[in-house]
Parts: structure tokens; C-alpha cells; sequence
């Protein structure tokens, strides 16, 4: 019974930062989420042709920025998009 230790806050403390710094070490760092998508990348998610996706810019019901000849959507208005179609269609 000499030998035991009581287990203090601290040392759960310490545990708890050794585990994390080795759990870090395994994991692959973290990609940041992407804020813009490409053409394609729009075209994929929203199940769309390019003339489709050509005709939503043309008529404005769908943000986008265009740099240079490549054209960029916000994600999150993208998933907005998604969002509000699937509302509808689940209505009617």
C-alpha cells in the first residue's frame, strides 16, 4: 500500500494534454473548408448540365464571381440553393 498514488486533478490535467498532443500526431491535418466552388463542382452537387448552370447566371438565380475565364459560387449559397429545393419538393 506505500506505493499508491492518489490521483490528482493535475494529473488528469497532464493525461489529458499527453493524449490529445498523440491523438494529433496520428490524425492527417485538418483541410479547411472550401469557400468557393468551381463550375463543375456546382454542376456536380446540383445535378446540372453547363448550359443549365449557364441559363441560372444569365438569369440571376444564382450568385457567382467571375475571375479572369473562371467562375466562382459562394458554398454556402450553393447549399442555401439545395437547402430551398428540397423544401419545395418536398411539398409538392
Amino acid at each position: 500500500m506505500e506505493n499508491e498514488r492518489l490521483i490528482t486533478f493535475q494529473d488528469l490535467l497532464d493525461f489529458k494534454s499527453e493524449l490529445l498532443r498523440e491523438i494529433r500526431a496520428i490524425l492527417p491535418p485538418a483541410k479547411p473548408p472550401k469557400k468557393w466552388l468551381k463550375s463543375l463542382e456546382v454542376r456536380k452537387l446540383l445535378g446540372l448540365s453547363a448550359g443549365k448552370l449557364q441559363n441560372m447566371r444569365n438569369n440571376n438565380e444564382i450568385p457567382f464571381t467571375r475571375i479572369g475565364g473562371i467562375i466562382y459560387y459562394l458554398e454556402e449559397e450553393v447549399y442555401q440553393m439545395l437547402e430551398s429545393n428540397s423544401n419545395i419538393n418536398a411539398k409538392g
